[in-house]
């Protein structure tokens, strides 16, 4: 054999061998800790984007893998919805639980639609008023920055439990894992809140009436349920303006029948305007 070929090939495989040596040298001094942050980066980066449409999953980030978890809150809440609250100005969303829409509406025993959203939402507000204030556990961020935990009042009741257990709210299987599936059965066996009509579970409404908007950004005025039952009206059947016969009554239907805007056409606010 050619002794400058030999020597050439082994030069050669000298230089390969030693640039494997110094790509495993550089890699051993790179630190674990890097190497894990930079994975978990672009884990969160696809399952953020994989997640973007849906605005009541949590948001896989950086800061819910690798950050320090925020402290318990503790404060008088206000209501947002059902299984949305405001403490100290931080809203903080109730986990493994789906309340009603603000906006959306259910079927009573008798076929007839009332605005269970907002039903969901004063049942809630009674719930808290009578043992305040409420503390909440952290458990996650969502993706518009609301704190998802598990909150109780100061008597320690669990109010995601209280409100699946009184049938004004759903366990969500996706998050909860079934935590709160006894209380559901028990709150349809005795058909209470929204088991006693037909209702759209509230992960199905939503699909329905995307419209790619953030949580509304002020807690929802709360109807008053002894209003609500003393006022005698009801959505069914619809009426017009030429049936209706005082102003109190258009305003009813304009706060609380998914058809009332009809009744303000000009959208100032003011139903029925002969009337008002």
């Amino acid at each position: 054999m050619n002794r400058s070929r030999y020597d050439n090939r082994s030069d050669q495989w000298r230089k390969r061998i030693g640039a494997r040596r110094s790509r495993a040298q550089r890699w051993a001094s790179v630190p674990l800790r890097l190497i894990l942050v930079t994975a978990a980066a672009a884990g969160a980066l696809a399952a953020q984007t994989a997640f973007q449409h849906n605005d009541s999953l949590p948001e896989f980030n950086l800061s819910n893998l690798l950050g320090p978890k925020p402290a318990s809150i503790a404060g008088v809440a206000s209501v947002v919805d059902g299984d949305t609250i405001e403490i100290h100005g931080q809203r903080i969303r109730f986990n493994g639980i789906d309340a009603p829409e603000s906006k959306q509406y259910c079927d009573d025993a008798k076929g007839f639609e009332y605005p269970c959203g907002r039903r969901s939402a004063e049942a809630l507000d009674a719930f808290l008023a009578a043992s305040r204030p409420v503390q909440c556990t952290f458990v996650t961020w969502d993706r518009y920055h609301r704190f998802v935990g598990d909150c109780r009042r100061a008597d320690g009741a669990s109010v995601a439990a209280w409100m699946v257990e009184h049938g004004q709210a759903l366990d969500w299987p996706r998050y909860s894992h079934g935590a709160y599936a006894e209380q559901q059965a028990q709150a349809e066996a005795a058909k209470l809140g929204i088991w006693v009509g037909a209702f759209q579970a509230p992960w199905e409404w939503r699909v329905e009436h995307a419209d790619n908007a953030p949580p509304s950004s002020q807690p929802l005025g709360i109807i008053s349920r002894r209003q609500v039952a003393q006022s005698g009206y009801s959505c069914e059947p619809r009426r017009t303006c030429s049936q209706i016969s005082s102003c109190d009554e258009a305003n009813w239907y304009l706060q609380n029948c998914s058809w009332g805007g009809k009744l303000d056409r000009d959208k100032d606010g003011i139903p029925c305007e002969s009337l008002c």
